[in-house]
């Protein structure tokens, strides 16, 4: 999911042409439940994952605040989500954040969440996707490594089986992609990616990887049906062409697109400034063809959108459950198949909405 960034580091986007982006769509798709291999790497996930940002965070999520009652929320998600089928979790070191009062690691929580799991059903397998934060102090592929142990310790867990950075470090990252090498040769991770990368830092980091014969499994970046920037900036081409998963984090834009808030009700907290009633009255139109088309297939608004993005091709949701609700929910948007004319239709109105927000990090 995303990195960890303040409500005042979002930067609004100037409104750009977007190319044709090839769509994978069927009308008579009727199962979903197979796992998908995970770029050139050995690895293999399911279609839909389900992010961890939200899990112990009192920064950006939860309106502050922490508690039980929170935390058995994020256990019923994770419970769900695994009794439906879905095992693919991601999550990182800076979610749940120390630095955040009152704040529970979201890695500490994810092991835990296993842990217990695996008391009651020994045989459960579930993929762990972590995050290395690229902080200006952290130096050379050792520190990779440490952190990397770190994370592994708070998740309770002898290896992960994907390996990320989160975002392109000021310097060092050359040393960064070292680490993530050496992380695989150590047997401490089965595959490795990266998250928020241009296309000239994805093919630079592609070319590193390769030559250690260690493919780039991923790469994460923000990427919905209303923020289509992978498309304009030629990210998701080239993931397309060197064989990298799209992994996409806020799916759903943090919430935006399930129908649930209006103009005169707009989200709580940071999310308020991005999503604001202006913008809000102007997504109602696409909102309003997005029911009609769940209607046809029984489905709600955050089935479809996200299933429009399966439909893209090599893209892999990972929205974000905070309780057992919003998981089981996700589920529902595997199984089926929106027609090719729904997938471009869809486009074409996204296509009229001003994309709001993206994260610096994506133009470093």
């Amino acid at each position: 999911m995303a990195m960890h960034v303040s409500s005042a580091c979002f930067s609004a986007l100037s409104e750009r042409r977007v190319p044709r982006v090839r769509a994978v769509a069927s009308e008579n798709v009727t199962t979903e439940d197979d796992k998908v291999q995970l770029g050139g790497s050995d690895l293999k996930v399911t279609r839909l994952g389900i992010g961890a940002w939200s899990w112990g965070d009192t920064s950006y999520w939860n309106n502050f605040q922490w508690d039980d009652r929170k935390m058995k929320a994020a256990k019923a998600a994770f419970d769900v989500s695994v009794d439906g089928g879905i095992t693919f979790f991601d999550t990182a070191e800076v979610y749940g954040s120390r630095a955040s009062f009152g704040a529970v690691n979201s890695e500490t929580l994810l092991g835990r969440f296993i842990k217990e799991r695996k008391q009651k059903d020994p045989g459960v397998e579930v993929v762990v996707a972590t995050k290395f934060a690229a902080l200006p102090w952290r130096l050379g592929r050792q520190s990779v490594l440490a952190a990397l142990k770190d994370s592994l310790n708070r998740l309770e867990l002898s290896s992960v089986e994907l390996y990320q950075l989160h975002w392109p470090g000021i310097w060092g990252n050359k040393g960064y992609l070292d680490g993530l090498g050496d992380a695989v040769e150590q047997g401490l991770v089965k595959a490795v990616g990266v998250s928020n990368y241009s296309e000239k830092r994805l093919r630079e980091a592609h070319t590193k990887l390769q030559k250690r014969g260690i493919p780039l499994a991923s790469n994460q970046v923000n990427y919905s049906l209303i923020y289509r920037a992978p498309e304009e900036n030629g990210v998701k081409s080239t993931c397309d062409e060197l064989g990298i998963t799209l992994i996409a984090y806020s799916p759903i834009a943090q919430g935006a697109l399930t129908g649930k808030y209006t103009p005169e009700n707009p989200p709580s907290g940071p999310r308020g400034q991005i999503y604001t009633p202006e913008f809000l009255t102007k997504l109602q139109p696409l909102l309003n063809r997005i029911k009609e088309i769940g209607e046809k297939y029984s489905k709600t608004n955050t089935q479809v959108v996200l299933n429009w993005l399966i439909a893209q091709d090599n893209v892999v949701p990972i929205p974000g459950a905070k309780n057992g609700e919003q998981a089981a929910e996700f589920a529902g948007a595997l199984g089926w198949r929106l027609n090719s004319e729904e997938v471009t239709e869809l486009r074409a109105l996204a296509t009229e909405i001003k994309p709001v927000t993206g994260f610096p990090v994506e133009k470093l």
